[in-house]
């Protein structure tokens, strides 16, 4: 039903560019689209999930939906049933939508899996569509985007949106592979970007179900990898590279 996902080998750090058109076409014949379709909505926001689940349902008639609001349930979900594409959110509590992701690609490697994120970073596109993504929107533009993206992904495509597309071209110019914060693992970097918004330690915490111990240990390590000293000069930084929206920081 789906093509296999290529599989790219990339030490830690590189980024691996997507390709660059939103919507470019696949190189072998697309796939038909199922009638009847399956499809599991991941996100820990009960409000978020009918909204997305309300926008699917009116543009697929005969859509079968299934939920889950965390990691364990998504793949409790994924290996006890048969679903043509995920929408998944990358900021769950505990076990975030990147984990989720990688068993994905272990476990179902043809299963599409469309990432939905509240950041609106490029740097995060790369790192899920590296990561096996077969798309990446942000939720601002997931109600105008969605159904494109779900069609895009299910006829063997990749769906990133226009915008996020002109921002990884921008990076073509850029000596991306030499900056610090790609040093960061995945929850490092998802724990930066809090910290880049404003976000203290222990809201950071409550967010992501982690005590305030392990969200220090994780500032530590990111100060020392991004050589900053504390969290005004990892702001800077970060606004510097367009990680975060310098409108929403605080």
């Amino acid at each position: 039903m789906h093509r296999k996902a290529k599989k790219k080998s990339t030490a830690e750090g590189d980024i691996a560019l997507p390709p660059l058109e939103a919507g470019a076409a696949p190189t072998e014949p697309a796939p038909p689209i199922p009638t009847r379709l399956r499809m599991l909505v991941v996100d820990d926001h009960p409000v978020v999930r009918r909204g997305l689940i309300q926008t699917l349902t009116e543009a697929f008639p005969g859509l079968h939906l299934g939920e889950a609001s965390n990691a364990q349930e998504a793949m409790e979900q994924i290996w006890n049933n048969d679903w043509d594409v995920v929408v998944l959110d990358v900021s769950m509590p505990g076990r975030s939508g990147l984990d989720v992701l990688k068993e994905v690609r272990q476990e179902r490697q043809k299963l599409p899996v469309l990432v939905l994120s509240m950041y609106p970073e490029d740097e995060f596109a790369l790192r899920v569509l590296q990561n096996g993504a077969a798309g990446y929107l942000t939720k601002q533009t997931a109600p105008h985007e969605l159904v494109a993206a779900i069609k895009k992904v299910l006829s063997g495509g990749r769906y990133i949106s226009a915008a996020v597309a002109e921002k990884l071209a921008d990076h073509l110019d850029r000596d991306m592979e030499k900056a610090p914060h790609h040093l960061l693992s995945d929850r490092e970097y998802q724990v930066m970007c809090m910290l880049a918004s404003g976000k203290t330690v222990k809201e950071i915490g409550a967010e992501l179900s982690l005590s305030i111990k392990t969200i220090s240990t994780y500032r530590s390590r990111i100060l020392e990898k991004m050589l900053v000293k504390n969290n005004a000069e990892l702001m800077r930084y970060a606004v510097e590279h367009e990680l975060v929206d310098y409108r929403k920081a605080r």
